[in-house]
C-alpha cells in the first residue's frame, strides 16, 4: 500500500472537507441546537462530508501501523474455537478498504469502523467521534427473562422502561407523543418477532453485526439487552445495543407485540430518535471542527518538550498500565439513572466508593461488593476494597459476593490488587499473569531510544523498570527485553514477542495486603452479565481458576452456552499514549512511524498478551472459561441488583 506522506497537504486538504456543504443548504444547520432529531436528518449531516482521499490515506497508514504493534494480529488469520466467528484476514480488509470507492467521508469511516469493531476485541477498536456524536433511541429496550411458573423463556420490553424513558425528559418523548405514539403500552409486553424473525435470532444479529468487543456471542447478546450499571458514582440504566445503537442507519424497527389481555398480537412500527452526544454545533463547518477535526488530545506529545528535566529532580510519577473497554463507545457511557424504585435499598458501608458499592445483605450472612469498574481514582479503590472487607468482618458476614455486571476494566494494578487481598497473598504474592509485548521492528527501537535517553518508567510505558522478572526480580530501567527476541509461530507466521513480563504492581500499594485471606473461598462468589472486560476478566480468572470462587452469569440466549469473562488481554494502548512513546523516544521520523492523525479518532490496540499459565504459550484471551452456574433474569431480577444479589446468595452459599 502506498499512503500520501505529506503532513501539511493532509491538514489542508482535511479544512477544505468542512467547507464542503453550502451555508444555504447545510443539512447539519438543520438539526443544530438540538438535543434529539429524526435519524434521516442525522444522516444527511453524516452524509454531507465528501470522500477525501486524503483523510483516507492518513486512517489507514495509522490503522495499519498501528496493527504493527497488535499482540493478536497473527491469531485473527484462524482464531481457534469457540471463537472462530470472529477471524478476519486483517491486512486484506485494508487493503480492500484502500481501494474501496466511497461517495461520502462517513461510509469511509463507518467501514473502518466496523471492521474493527467485528473483530470483537474491545482492546482494539478505531472509534471516530465524527460519526458517532448521535445515538439512536427507541422507548423499547429489551431483556430476555425467564418465568418459573411457564417454565418459559421470552423477549420482553423492559418493564421499567416507562419510568426509564420519563427519565430522558419530555425533549425525547415528547417526539412520540406528538406523534401520537403510546410508548407508554410497550413496557413488558412480550415481542415475538422483530422485522419478520424470532426475537432471539434477531438479537443474535444485532450481537454480531453491531455490538463488537467481546469475543463471546452470549456475552455480545447481553450487550444488546438493557442492564445496570454504575456510571460517574451512580447507578445507571443501559438501552442496550438495539434499543439505543450509536449506528443512526436504522429509522424504525418492526415490532410482533403480545399485549397483556390482547387477543391477538400486534404489528407495531417503533420509529428512533437521535440523543446528541457528542459536541454541540451550529453548522457543517461548526459539527467537523468539534466532533471530527483532531483537537490536542487526538496525538502524542513529546515528553522531553512538555516537561523539561535536570537529572533527576523532574521525575514524575510511574504511568499504571490500563486494561479496558470503558469509553469505547461514546453511548455505553451516556448515563440515564436506573429508575428509584430499582436501586438497592440495603444502606451502603464504609468502604463505599465511586465504582465500589458495599452492602450488606439483609439477615447479615452476605456481604456484597458491586465492583463497577477497576478505573476512578486509583489510591481510593485501595482504600475503599480494605473498609469494605473491613466493615463485612466487622458485620459478622460468612459469604462475599462480589458483581462485576459490565465491568469494563481499569487498572491492571487494581485487578492484581482485589485479587490479592481476596487470597492473602501479602505484598509479595503475584497475583498476575505472564505477559509479553510484540517485538515488531518500531518496538525495539523504541526501548532501544528509551535507553539511550535514559528514559526511565515515569516517561515509558516501554521502558524495562515497568516490569520484573517471572522470578520477581524489578527489571533495571536500561535493560533491553526485547534483545534478543522470542520466536512464535502462529497460525504457521512468525512471530516475535519480548521475554516474559511480570508486574511490580506492590510497588504502587498503600495498604498492606493481608498475609491470609477473610473468606474461605468457596464463600466468595462472582456474578455478572458476562461483561466483565479486561482487568475484570484477568481477576474473575484468577478468583475461579487459583482459587475454585463460585462464577455465575445472568442472562443471554437460552439453551447456548456463555463465557463468564469478555476480552482478556493484559494492557490496552491508546493512539495518543502509543504516538507518545514513539515521540519520546525520538522515532517519530521513522518510516514504521504512524503519522499524526487529523481527525477525531483513536486507534486502540491490545499491546500486552496475558498467557494462561507460566508454561503456556496460549494466550488467555482464547482459552474459553464457561460459567460454573447460569441463571436467567426475571421480573424480579432483571436490572433490581439487591434481588439479584439475595437470589444468587441463596443459589451459590449454603446458608445464605
Amino acid at each position: 500500500m502506498k499512503f500520501l506522506p505529506s503532513l501539511l497537504g493532509l491538514w489542508l486538504t482535511a479544512f477544505q472537507v468542512v467547507r464542503s456543504a453550502p451555508a444555504t443548504d447545510d443539512p447539519c444547520a438543520k438539526i443544530s441546537g438540538k438535543a434529539y432529531a429524526l435519524p434521516r436528518d442525522v444522516q444527511a449531516c453524516y452524509r454531507s462530508f465528501p470522500f477525501n482521499e486524503t483523510i483516507r490515506q492518513n486512517v489507514l497508514t495509522v490503522v495499519s501501523r498501528v496493527f504493527d504493534f497488535y499482540t493478536f494480529e497473527d491469531y485473527y488469520d484462524k482464531l481457534p474455537d469457540p471463537f472462530h466467528g470472529s477471524t478476519v484476514d486483517i491486512r486484506a480488509t485494508i487493503d480492500r478498504i484502500n481501494k474501496t470507492e466511497y461517495a461520502h467521508d462517513y461510509h469511509f469511516m463507518k467501514d473502518v469502523y466496523e471492521f474493527t469493531l467485528r473483530m470483537n476485541d474491545g482492546h482494539t477498536r478505531f472509534m471516530t467521534s465524527c460519526y458517532t456524536a448521535y445515538q439512536n433511541l427507541i422507548p423499547a429496550p429489551l431483556i430476555s427473562l425467564y418465568d418459573f411458573k411457564k417454565q418459559e423463556h421470552g423477549v420482553f420490553i423492559a418493564p421499567n422502561s416507562v419510568e426509564l424513558i420519563e427519565l430522558l425528559g419530555e425533549g425525547y418523548y415528547g417526539y412520540y407523543d406528538s406523534i401520537n405514539f403510546d410508548w407508554r403500552r410497550l413496557a413488558g409486553a412480550e415481542v415475538l418477532a422483530i422485522e419478520g424473525v424470532d426475537p432471539y435470532d434477531y438479537v443474535t444479529r444485532v450481537a454480531d453485526w453491531q455490538s463488537g468487543n467481546y469475543l463471546d456471542q452470549n456475552i455480545r447478546i447481553n450487550s444488546v439487552f438493557t442492564s445496570y450499571r454504575i456510571v460517574n458514582g451512580g447507578y445507571s440504566q443501559r438501552f442496550g445495543d438495539l434499543a439505543g445503537p450509536v449506528d443512526v442507519s436504522a429509522a424504525d424497527l418492526t415490532f410482533k407485540i403480545k399485549f397483556p389481555n390482547a387477543p391477538e398480537p400486534e404489528d407495531v412500527v417503533i420509529p428512533y430518535y437521535s440523543n446528541l452526544i457528542g459536541l454541540a454545533f451550529k453548522d457543517g463547518a461548526s459539527f467537523w471542527a468539534v466532533n471530527c477535526a483532531a483537537d490536542r488530545y487526538t496525538n502524542g506529545i513529546d515528553l522531553k518538550a512538555a516537561f523539561a528535566r535536570n537529572g533527576s529532580e523532574n521525575r514524575r510519577e510511574r504511568k499504571q498500565p490500563v486494561a479496558s473497554i470503558q469509553d469505547v463507545d461514546l453511548s455505553r457511557m451516556n448515563a440515564v439513572a436506573l429508575p428509584d424504585p430499582y436501586l438497592p435499598s440495603a444502606p451502603t458501608v464504609p468502604g463505599t466508593t465511586e465504582v465500589i458499592k458495599s452492602y450488606v445483605l439483609p439477615g447479615n450472612k452476605t456481604g456484597v461488593m458491586y465492583v463497577s469498574s477497576f478505573a476512578g481514582d486509583y489510591y481510593a479503590f485501595q482504600v475503599g476494597v480494605a473498609a469494605s472487607l473491613f466493615s463485612f468482618y466487622q458485620a459478622g458476614v460468612k459469604n462475599l459476593l462480589i458483581d462485576v455486571s459490565n465491568n469494563g476494566g481499569g487498572y491492571v494494578c487494581l485487578g492484581h490488587f482485589l485479587h490479592g487481598w481476596l487470597a492473602g497473598l501479602g505484598d509479595k504474592g503475584y497475583a498476575g499473569f505472564d505477559s509479553t509485548n510484540r517485538a515488531n521492528p518500531l518496538a525495539q527501537k523504541i526501548i532501544k531510544g528509551g535507553i539511550d535517553l535514559k528514559l526511565d518508567s515515569s516517561w515509558l510505558f516501554y521502558s524495562a523498570n515497568n516490569w520484573a522478572f517471572t522470578n520477581g526480580t524489578r527489571m533495571y530501567p536500561w535493560y533491553d527485553y526485547m534483545d534478543p527476541t522470542i520466536n512464535n509461530t502462529v497460525n504457521g507466521k512468525e512471530d516475535k514477542t519480548s521475554q516474559r513480563l511480570h508486574d511490580i504492581c506492590d510497588l504502587s500499594y498503600i495498604i498492606e495486603i493481608p498475609t491470609k485471606p477473610q473468606f474461605d473461598p468457596k464463600n466468595i462468589a462472582i456474578v455478572s452479565n458476562g461483561l466483565c472486560s479486561s482487568t475484570c476478566a484477568l481477576f474473575a480468572t484468577a478468583m475461579s481458576d487459583w482459587h475454585k470462587a463460585k462464577i455465575a452469569v445472568f442472562g443471554g440466549k437460552p439453551g447456548s452456552e456463555m463465557e463468564y469473562r469478555a476480552m482478556a488481554g493484559n494492557q490496552v494502548m491508546d493512539f495518543p499514549d502509543l504516538d507518545t512513546e514513539i515521540k519520546t523516544t525520538n522515532m517519530k521520523g521513522d518510516p514504521l512511524a504512524p503519522p499524526d492523525l487529523i481527525v477525531k479518532a483513536n486507534m486502540r490496540h491490545n499491546w500486552r498478551t496475558a498467557y494462561a499459565s507460566s508454561d503456556s504459550s496460549e494466550p488467555l484471551a482464547y482459552v474459553s472459561a464457561r460459567a460454573s452456574h447460569r441463571f436467567p433474569y426475571t421480573r424480579d431480577t432483571y436490572n433490581n441488583p439487591q434481588n439479584l444479589w439475595s437470589f444468587a446468595a441463596s443459589e451459590l452459599f449454603d446458608d445464605a
